[in-house]
């Protein structure tokens, strides 16, 4: 039996502009309709033809990007909204973790609230009273339940409004991205929770970004884009496909970021040059004065030019995004008009906040200038790019060995590096670990 059935379910919002705004409600029941007569200009589609069902006693994740729906859908199955079209049906009693304590009063306590809270749930004064100890327990408040709940920091707001939800004891259980209420340790209780609803066969509909816990705790994965269901089934598929499309997006994004900071320092030079500026040798080959705080930028004499750069992943093509381990290669085309024999190419690696990861020269690495001229290409390969997840930048220079520069780009290539693993810092060495039989630990893949 199906806890949750939705059929071809859609939700049109209308748009707000300053054409057209009903003065008042009696206004806009007069009109007969707020959205059906409106043009489609006029309309947001939040959800669209949505059709899934969810047997009794299965966890499904919805993911998405902002603005997909997938908030909606939530409150259409919670009957905080009603569908424009279609029909949503539920089985059983439904606790909603949508909004966390939107019915707390803050003028009277914490106690206070957990009553008219839980009655507003669907339980008892009675059913309140024997749970009321374990709610206050859950979310960490004994000392301060009999305090208004004004006086409560955010988390502590949230929490309260999480223990109560969670002990209403519901047959369907709706959750949207709330388990960041607390600290490390409360977010563990939370999922502790989910798990024990699991294993007593009740039924969750769980929105969320976080990818790893659709996975793990997921009986199928829905993912929802502008408004329609775009893909349903095994979580591990499902989230595959949807990196996979995430980082397509970002790979466009990428490249048009970059390809407007080279427009916009291309048109200063031109704008110099138009002023009478550029001809002077001096002025376009005069680096920062610090090199570590200076911003995107080109200069240099272009005795030999950079002409392109390409970013070339694993699989050869010029890329974007990149996974920690990859192989990842810089390929520069030069142009050399004439031939010269004093040269150096360099390569510095930036994070987004402007440290220096990595920096090397053909000269650090001995390689000695001897000839080029026309035409050139030339390739920095790493084979396993062992940073941490983050945006990076680089500077690519041509110069002479005493520094003149032939081309810098200072910061006009962005790379993102993307990974399962959630470390910190910048570089991500190939490392195990190993322990004492006296040690133990259990794997969250296991």
């Amino acid at each position: 039996m199906n806890a949750i059935e939705i059929v071809n379910a859609s939700k049109v919002y209308r748009r707000y502009s300053h054409r057209k705004q009903f003065a008042t409600l009696k206004s806009a029941l007069l009109s007969r309709s707020l959205v059906r007569d409106l043009t489609p200009e006029e309309t947001f589609p939040a959800v669209r033809n949505v059709t899934i069902s969810v047997p009794r006693g299965q966890t499904l994740g919805v993911i998405g990007r902002n603005g997909s729906g997938k908030s909606t859908l939530l409150k259409l199955v919670a009957g905080i909204t009603k569908p424009t079209s279609g029909g949503v049906h539920v089985t059983g009693r439904i606790s909603a973790l949508i909004e966390l304590g939107a019915g707390f009063h803050p003028e009277i306590s914490g106690r206070e609230n957990v009553f008219i809270n839980g009655i507003m749930l669907g339980l008892s004064k009675r059913e309140i009273t024997r749970r009321f100890d374990e709610i206050v327990e859950f979310a960490e408040l004994r000392e301060f339940i009999d305090a208004p709940v004004k006086t409560y920091s955010s988390g502590m707001y949230m929490r309260l409004g999480f223990a109560v939800a969670i002990h209403v004891d519901p047959d369907v259980l709706l959750v949207d991205e709330v388990l960041a209420v607390g600290d490390e340790g409360f977010t563990h209780k939370c999922l502790d929770k989910f798990a024990e609803f699991k294993r007593r066969g009740r039924t969750i509909l769980l929105v969320t970004h976080s990818l790893g816990l659709v996975e793990k705790f997921c009986d199928e994965a829905l993912w929802m884009d502008a408004g329609r269901m775009k893909l349903q089934g095994d979580p591990k598929r499902v989230v595959g496909a949807y990196l996979t499309d995430v980082q397509r997006t970002e790979e466009q994004q990428l490249a048009a970021a970059d390809a407007r900071a080279r427009e916009a320092v291309t048109a200063g030079v031109s704008e110099a040059a138009a002023a009478g500026v550029a001809p002077r040798p001096a002025d376009v080959t005069e680096a920062p004065a610090d090199m570590f705080r200076a911003t995107e930028g080109r200069w240099g004499s272009r005795e030999i030019e950079i002409a392109a750069v390409d970013l070339i992943g694993r699989d050869g093509q010029p890329a974007h995004v990149f996974q920690s381990g990859d192989p990842f290669t810089i390929r520069l085309r030069l142009r050399a008009p004439q031939a010269l024999d004093d040269f150096v190419l360099g390569v510095g690696i930036f994070n987004a906040e402007g440290v220096c990861c990595y920096g090397t020269n053909t000269n650090i690495e001995q390689f000695r200038s001897v000839r080029v001229v026309g035409d050139a290409q030339a390739e920095f390969h790493v084979p396993r790019l062992d940073l941490v997840e983050g945006t990076y930048k680089l500077d690519l220079a041509v110069h002479k060995l005493d520094g003149y520069p032939y081309d810098y780009h200072r910061l006009l290539y962005t790379f993102r590096v993307k990974s399962r693993t959630k470390d910190v810092g910048i570089y991500r060495p190939e490392h195990s670990w190993n322990f004492s039989p006296s040690i133990q630990f259990s794997r969250d893949d296991d």
